[in-house]
Parts: C-alpha cells; sequence; structure tokens
C-alpha cells in the first residue's frame, strides 16, 4: 500500500467508486484554501466599480444587478468546489474533467457582462480554453497507454518513466496552461479583469494557482526526477 507521496505521508484516501480522493499535508492545505476562499466569497457582496467621466471631474458608478449577482456568485462557488476537487483526486481523468469545468466557469462568471471589451476578452479565452481540451485529453490518454492507469497512486508506485509519459505530461501540462489562461496564455484573460464583480473575479485567480501547483506535483509523481 501506498503510504507517501513525493515524501508526503498520506493521511487519508476517500474510494467513491471508480473515483479516488487522497490527502496528503500538502493537497489538504490547498483543498482547505479553495474551500475557504469559496465560502467568503459566497457571503461577500460585490463591490461597486468607480470610473472617471471623460472630459469632466465626475465619477461614474458602475453596479452589478441583482440577477446578475446571483448568477456570478452560482458560477464562482462552482469553480471554488471544482478547485478544492482538483486538489484531492487521485484520479488523472477526474483531474481534467475538474479542470475543464473550471474553464468553463472562468467564461461564465463574467459572461453576464455588458461590455464589449470584456465579452470579446471571454470569448478569445474561450476559444483558447475549447483548443487545450486536446492536448488535456490526449495528454491523460498518453499516459494510461503508458502506464495502463489513471490513478495517481498507482503511477507513483511505478519504477520507471517512459518517453511516451514525458510526452503525455508535457501535453497534460499545455493544456492545464489552456484551460487556466496563465502564461503563455494569459493575454486572453487580460480584459476580463476589468468587469466590476470582485469577489468573484478572485476566484479565477485562485483557481488558475492552485491547478498549476497541483499540476506540477502530479508531473513530477508521473516523470519521478528525483
Amino acid at each position: 500500500m501506498v503510504v507517501s507521496i513525493l515524501g508526503s505521508q498520506i493521511i487519508g484516501i476517500i474510494p467513491l467508486g471508480d473515483i479516488v480522493f487522497y490527502m496528503t499535508s500538502f493537497n489538504l492545505f490547498m483543498f482547505a484554501a479553495a474551500l475557504a476562499f469559496t465560502f467568503i466569497i459566497a457571503i461577500s457582496k460585490t463591490e461597486t466599480q468607480v470610473e472617471a467621466e471623460f472630459g469632466s471631474l465626475g465619477d461614474r458608478e458602475i453596479k452589478v444587478a441583482k440577477k446578475e449577482f446571483k448568477f456570478r456568485r452560482f458560477l464562482a462557488i462552482i469553480c471554488g468546489l471544482a478547485t478544492a476537487g482538483a486538489m484531492v483526486t487521485g484520479d488523472l481523468f477526474d483531474f481534467t474533467l475538474f479542470v475543464c469545468l473550471i474553464g468553463i466557469v472562468n467564461i461564465g462568471i463574467v459572461g453576464a457582462v455588458k461590455q464589449v471589451d470584456v465579452l470579446d476578452s471571454a470569448f478569445q479565452y474561450g476559444l483558447i480554453a475549447m483548443i487545450a481540451s486536446t492536448p488535456l485529453f490526449v495528454g491523460a490518454s498518453l499516459i494510461l497507454a503508458a502506464t495502463g492507469t489513471i490513478s495517481i497512486l498507482a503511477i507513483n508506485s511505478l519504477t520507471y518513466t517512459t518517453p511516451m509519459m514525458l510526452f503525455g505530461s508535457i501535453l497534460l501540462f499545455l493544456g492545464v496552461a489552456g484551460e487556466t489562461g496563465v502564461a503563455p496564455f494569459f493575454a486572453t484573460k487580460a480584459e476580463m479583469f476589468r468587469t466590476p464583480g470582485s469577489p468573484f473575479l478572485l476566484i479565477i485567480h485562485l483557481s488558475s494557482l492552485l491547478v498549476i501547483v497541483r499540476v506540477i506535483e502530479i508531473l513530477l509523481i508521473i516523470n519521478k526526477p528525483f
């Protein structure tokens, strides 16, 4: 039985049929952080954005309508829960599904905004996210073909790394980078952050950060560089 991953002791394993969650101190911290931020966002109210009016000394307030507020809060909660799930899943396929869900709800969080620049940026980010799903799932498939399993716990017990596993890892990382909108794809999300609606936008940053940290952990487990 596997008792440690990357030097961290496994605290517990939760099997839910074919879906298996495992927790180490590292994963548990990220899981708790995602849930804590999700709870804070769920009970928070959106801010009122103030913009300077061109040609005058006046200010213009941009408020989020109640209907839009509820919609974006719901999607922010889904994003937080998907991020928390990605932190503790022990299944590579379920990890890719969580990442795809994060990419979808990130677009939805700003999808109700009636600003041309914001919607244009969200559309471009959506195209990148859809394109990135190909290397994401192909990478997971190649790792499955090379190892015969999608269980991260089972892959951790392997003593070898093949070129196909390395190639699959590269595609997996590119897919995650595209879905979460990090470098070199972050430019497609830049205008999205101009929209009013904090703290809902914070979950977009948080999900990207935590998922990238998590996928690096998974890649280290697969390729065993140490």
